[in-house]
This record gives structure tokens, C-alpha cells and sequence, in this order.
């Protein structure tokens, strides 16, 4: 898992090249841990200066609070979000390993401003972003993570979203 998921940093590292842009930051969407750890290796092999966050709904900053603490911790199962696909009760033994060294940290976004960020990815950008996929978007876009003066790529995944889900958060207050 680890090792397909960091062709997502493959591709973030060959775009930021093609466009001849330096990567400073990168928000990716964290459940178990595979997907950020992964785009962490490729990422800091091609921008070893680069500030790599994951990004959790609020309830499940399992990754966050662990990488605070220097050890895993686990999360409540009795909350809820929407964000469906990064429920897990706590990071995984390698991917954790791997993300204490080499992640800057983590944040979490309630749902509110996750279905914000579902609604923009689709407004201003024609895509179609499941909960957890938007997660990561969500932190740039309400100033989780202030963004200014950097050259930030976020990781939007995922386009398994309900209907009713997506409906709903297309309707999203935008503040």
C-alpha cells in the first residue's frame, strides 16, 4: 500500500518539476497512514525541505495527535463524520514508523469545512471529491494551514460519495 500510494508524490514531485515549481508543503487526506507515508518518501527523496501534514476530520486525528505524542494513540470510535473512508482506530504500526520521521505534522477539519472544500473542488475546479478525499483540501481553504507566500499541493482522493451526501454539500455555506 505504501509503496503504490507513493506514486501519488511521484506525480506530485514530476508536475512540480515540469512547471519548474519547488514543493514547500503538502496536505494529504491520512487515515491509516499509507497514503501520506508513501507520498512522504517519494516526496522528501525529490524535496527534502518540503513540509508534509496530515490532514484528519476532527474526532479521528489519530495520525495528529500520535505524531504530538511520539507514540500511537488511538481514537474514540463512538464520534462520527462523514469522512467515512479515514475511520480507523489508529495508525498503522509501519506506516507510523515512517510518518514520525518524516511528516511536519497533522491538522483536522470537521465536516462542515470538509463539505466546504467538496463544494469548491467541484465550483472552481469540476471534480467530484468523496469526504475523506476533500479533507486535505479543507485545510488550505479555511487557513488550517496558512498558506500564504508558499507553493502548496494538496491531495484530493476519492469520488465515492452518496448522492444525498454530495447534494448536501454542494448546498455548503461557503465561511
Amino acid at each position: 500500500i505504501i509503496a503504490g500510494q507513493g506514486t501519488v508524490g511521484l506525480e506530485i514531485a514530476d508536475q512540480a518539476d515540469a512547471l519548474g515549481a519547488r514543493v514547500d508543503v503538502v496536505l494529504v487526506p491520512c487515515s491509516g497512514g499509507g497514503l501520506v507515508s508513501g507520498c512522504a518518501i517519494a516526496l522528501k527523496e525529490r524535496f527534502p525541505d518540503a513540509e508534509i501534514h496530515a490532514v484528519e476530520p476532527a474526532g479521528f486525528d489519530d495520525t495528529a495527535r500520535s505524531l504530538a505524542a511520539g507514540e500511537r494513540l488511538c481514537n474514540d470510535l463512538g464520534g462520527k463524520t462523514f469522512c467515512d473512508a479515514l475511520v480507523l482506530p489508529t495508525p498503522g504500526a509501519l506506516t507510523f514508523s515512517i510518518n514520525r520521521r518524516l511528516l511536519a505534522g497533522g491538522f483536522s477539519l470537521g465536516d462542515a469545512e470538509t463539505a466546504g472544500a467538496m463544494k469548491a473542488a467541484f465550483q472552481y475546479l469540476k471534480l467530484v471529491v468523496e469526504p475523506g478525499g476533500a479533507v486535505a483540501l479543507a485545510a488550505a481553504l479555511t487557513g488550517a494551514y496558512d498558506c500564504r507566500g508558499k507553493t502548496v499541493s494538496v491531495v484530493c482522493s476519492g469520488g465515492n460519495v452518496d448522492p444525498g451526501v454530495f447534494a448536501a454539500a454542494l448546498g455548503a455555506d461557503e465561511d
